[in-house]
């Protein structure tokens, strides 16, 4: 569990420091007139993981969290297949992004995640299964004009009918 915490605080530190590099290829400030630049989300998002990660190397070295005590192994077989089921759903929202688009793929997976992961209820699932995207369309294509991706063309009529609502 040790060396499995200060192993993969190293790993994201080294890649956010490649995210905040890469992001530096856009602008990484505000635009007046545009709101923030490409780079700006990717970049200070990255600064956050590699603060974070600064915050446990800390904690290891100084051995305050439980698992810079722990002699024990990393993942037991629930861990390997709580990873497998959640790294499986990120695959496949990954594979249905575009197919039926951003916002849908947020949306079947919340509902994997949510209804079969999580145990939850329908009701909860869906409420948040609908609300989350519509609530994230809203704040980045109608309040940051970042387009995502919309998908195969079936998905256009929903898109259009969004875009009527904020235009």
């Amino acid at each position: 569990m040790r060396q499995g915490e200060i192993s993969l605080a190293g790993l994201l530190a080294l890649f956010s420091l490649y995210l905040m590099y890469k992001s530096t290829e856009l602008p990484i400030g505000y635009i007046s007139g545009q709101g923030p630049g490409g780079g700006f989300w990717p970049f200070w998002l990255s600064v956050g993981m590699l603060l974070s990660c600064s915050g446990i190397a800390w904690n290891w070295w100084r051995g305050l969290s439980p698992a810079s005590k722990s002699e024990e192994p990393l993942m037991d077989a629930f861990g390997w297949r709580t990873v497998a089921l959640v790294g499986g759903g990120v695959v496949a929202f990954v594979a249905l992004i575009p197919i039926v688009s951003m916002y849908g793929a947020i949306s079947l997976f919340l509902i994997y995640y949510l209804l079969f992961l999580g145990r939850h209820s329908w009701l909860l699932t869906l409420v948040i299964a609908i609300l989350l995207p519509i609530a994230l369309f809203l704040f980045f294509e109608g309040a940051m004009y970042i387009s995502m991706p919309q998908g195969l063309p079936f998905t256009q009529p929903l898109f259009d009918m969004m875009y009527d609502i904020i235009y």
